[in-house]
């Protein structure tokens, strides 16, 4: 029975492969990147955060003053002055602060890309789990006519006096755990497709009976690393944050300079009155005060934090790689090993010849579904560690 199971199972996997991959899978992840709240939220968020990064940038607004001075002792008219005039801040500095609201556009882009892959990566590992429920679903339906069929022969063999009461309930038992299981299974589809909702942003997920073809196939360790260094928004993030933090000491270097002052002045008595310009500029003495080292002190720790984070990202790459590569070995002996194996169908033969008896059988028949159960929870994981390792491509 286990070699037609896996026969089917290949079949359907390998002419609904292609297309399940790229429809199904996709499709479902490309409808939860447009979806999910959390990630529309970070939407706004970038947006607003970009708007008060380029609104900190902006010119001081202008100031216009008057005097009119009628009152005390003199001979000539009264006397008023006006005047109108503009502060800014050394040009370079306008320039210096525009490169650095670019860096911080770009970083948050990044910041947005790393969650988007952690939602991508969450709802992929919940679809590759759902696979594997309704592929156990299935078997577990083949499993639960069997064991009703051997129920019903037991029973036929109880009514006519050839066994007794206790193999009878025996086989009932087995039935109804049988039935258990596929209550169990159904709940778990069921959660799964609730976290699917959740994060397809309270929209339903259609996966009914989707297969998502994957291959045990990834690309040599250092290669794969490269492709990850310089696509994963995560590594790219920390890259952005060094040249952030270097665009900030060359900000402050400009902001030593002195603010400037340009503007009109008009003043009146009498018959008389002078106009003109006025210019003036500011004495950086305290106000900048530290400012440039403590930019540079934080440069240096951005540049030893993304190298440390590069490396721990590094370390967790390599681990999550080898375990794959066990994984991997490990299930595809399991699929040679049971590709040309049909236990189930030779003990159940067995039974019906009266070599076994039920309990012998059922024993028997358990260790064999047990390690097919585990196979495909092997499957699972493998598959959710190769989403891991290729969560840059998301």
């Amino acid at each position: 029975m286990y070699r037609y199971i896996v026969s089917v199972v290949c079949g359907i996997l390998i002419s609904m492969g292609s297309f399940g991959q790229d429809a199904g899978m996709e499709g479902i992840l490309q409808q939860i990147s447009q979806n999910n709240r959390q990630l529309k939220a970070y939407q706004s968020y970038i947006a607003s955060q970009n708007l008060g990064n380029k609104s900190g940038n902006n010119l001081p607004d202008p100031q216009a003053s008057a005097y009119y001075l009628p009152f005390g002792e003199h001979i000539s008219g009264d006397y008023y002055e006006y005047q109108v005039s503009q502060q800014f801040e050394f040009p370079t500095v306008y320039a210096a602060r525009s490169k650095r609201i670019n860096e911080q556009q770009e970083l948050l882009e990044l910041e947005y890309g790393v969650l988007r892959q952690e939602v991508l990566l969450q709802a992929k590992k919940q679809l590759l789990e759902l696979q594997i429920m309704q592929q156990r679903e299935e078997l577990e339906q083949k499993r639960l006519e069997q064991a009703q069929q051997v129920y019903k022969q037991i029973q036929r063999l109880f009514d006519a006096e050839q066994i007794g009461i206790l193999e009878l309930n025996k086989a009932k038992i087995a039935w109804l755990q049988q039935q258990f299981e596929i209550d169990q299974i159904e709940i778990r589809i069921k959660n799964t497709l609730q976290e699917l909702e959740k994060l397809n942003g309270g929209n339903p997920v259609q996966t009914e009976q989707i297969r998502f073809f994957e291959d045990t196939e990834v690309a040599e360790v250092q290669a794969l690393w490269e492709e990850k260094r310089s696509a994963d928004p995560e590594i790219q993030m920390l890259l952005a944050r060094e040249s952030l933090a270097e665009q900030q000491v060359k900000l402050e270097k400009n902001e030593v300079l002195p603010d400037l002052t340009l503007g009109y002045n008009y003043q009146g008595v009498k018959s008389s009155n002078y106009s003109g310009f006025l210019g003036g500029l500011s004495i950086p003495l305290w106000n900048s005060k530290n400012k440039v080292k403590a930019a540079e002190a934080y440069l240096e720790f951005a540049q030893a934090n993304a190298g440390a984070e590069t490396a721990e990202l590094y370390t967790r790459f390599q681990e999550n790689y080898q375990q794959f590569q066990l994984l991997k070995r490990k299930y595809e002996e399991y699929q040679d090993t049971f590709k040309n194996l049909n236990s189930e169908e030779l003990l159940f033969k067995a039974y019906e010849l009266g070599e076994f008896s039920f309990l012998d059988y059922y024993r028997e028949v358990e260790f064999y579904r047990q390690a097919y159960n585990n196979m495909l929870e092997m499957q699972k994981e493998l598959f959710q560690l190769k989403a891991e390792l290729l969560k840059h491509q998301l």
